[in-house]
């Protein structure tokens, strides 16, 4: 009981950006500045975008890590298709 307490107060204390960021099959969108706005209301910075392997790659900061990430966005359904962090 005293373990589970813990858990919820651990999670209750991470800040709300950590809690959105974008995941495999989240919706984002086909167009650049619909996809944009999703991607930093769930958290990233978007600093560009590129077409990559068939899909659409967005070059973005975490904002609750500061961390870079690559976001590779389906271009026929506007689903996010893969997350990577880029070092």
């Amino acid at each position: 009981m005293k373990t589970k307490l813990l858990s919820i107060l651990a999670l209750c204390s991470l800040p709300l950006s950590a809690l959105a960021a974008p995941v495999v099959g989240d919706m984002i969108g086909t167009d650049a500045e619909t996809a944009k706005a999703a991607l930093e209301k769930a958290g990233c910075t978007v600093n560009a975008f590129e077409a990559e392997d068939g899909k659409i790659e967005a070059k973005c900061t975490d904002t609750a890590t500061n961390k870079a990430m690559e976001v590779y966005i389906d271009p026929a359904t506007g689903k996010v298709a893969d997350i990577k962090s880029e070092d």
